[in-house]
């Protein structure tokens, strides 16, 4: 039985439309934003996706590091909207929903959705991980791509 819930964040940054959705739509510049990647490797798109990608993870679990692969693919990549879906054995798939928009004074606002499926017994730790991986990243990415001395604003 699966389980699927969702959380969700907002960064604003002082950047253009095409800056963030370029940062965000290529996952082999997310490396250094992602604190559990430790490498992209792009693949041939499969059918519907617009890029498709391997990625290796090392996930924590106590004081040691297990590594993951999985497949994630770009199936929407425009300057105001990318969705992204990572599948992972077993029965894992985590979806990506990034909407971005213009604010006045030259920010852009990134508001990501992210939806996680995974077996129950699974479940618990795959969010908890996915959920302080993606929050982190959002704190990254404020910072990558403010142009502001003040810091980006990220709000869980």
């Amino acid at each position: 039985m699966l389980r699927r819930d969702s959380f969700s964040y907002t960064v604003q940054a002082r950047c253009s439309l095409a800056e963030a959705a370029a940062l965000l739509g290529d996952l082999t510049r997310q490396g250094d934003l992602h604190p559990l990647i430790v490498r992209v490797r792009r693949l041939p798109p499969r059918p519907g996706a617009q890029a498709s990608y391997a990625i290796s993870d090392r996930l924590p679990a106590g004081p040691v590091r297990f590594p993951t692969r999985y497949r994630a693919d770009i199936l929407v990549s425009t300057p105001e909207e990318i969705v992204t879906v990572a599948r992972q054995w077993p029965a894992t798939t985590v979806r990506n929903h990034t909407r971005l928009r213009a604010e006045p004074g030259g920010l852009v606002r990134v508001d990501v959705e992210i939806t996680l499926a995974a077996p129950a017994p699974l479940f618990p730790y795959a969010f908890r991980q996915a959920r302080a991986a993606h929050l982190a990243l959002a704190a990254r990415l404020g910072a990558v791509l403010d142009r502001d001395p003040d810091g980006p604003a990220v709000r869980d």
